[in-house]
């Protein structure tokens, strides 16, 4: 069964860029919280299964197109409008198959280049 994709609710605001004053650490740090509000705004509406919160990165253009998993079973998706807000075209054909596969990868890369060589 293909996913559904959603995008993140209003009340949790997506940090903008400040191209006057930008400060990169800033800026990431603006969005690691915006990825945490949004954990737990899913968390205290009894999402919390297997992948919640695990995101999904899909190469597009120069960056990345992003979203987070909400649910497993039914495939839930939650659309990641950070850094240049790329949406992936096929994003609604994946299975949990497919998810399931790309998280497993996501992280054995994170492994990979985190070690110390």
């Amino acid at each position: 069964m293909s996913a559904k994709i959603y995008n993140a609710p209003e009340e949790i605001k997506v940090p903008k860029l400040n191209f006057e004053n930008f400060n990169r650490k800033e800026h990431e740090a603006a969005e690691a919280k915006y990825v945490e509000d949004l954990k737990q705004h899913m968390r205290e509406r009894g999402y919390n299964g297997k992948n919640m919160g695990e995101i999904l990165r899909f190469p597009v253009a120069d960056s990345y197109a992003q979203y987070m998993v909400v649910s497993m079973r039914p495939l839930q998706l939650v659309y990641l409008e950070l850094g240049d807000a790329w949406d992936f075209q096929y994003v609604h054909l994946l299975t949990a198959k497919e998810v399931q596969q790309k998280i497993d990868q996501q992280k054995s890369l994170e492994k990979l280049f985190s070690q110390k060589g």
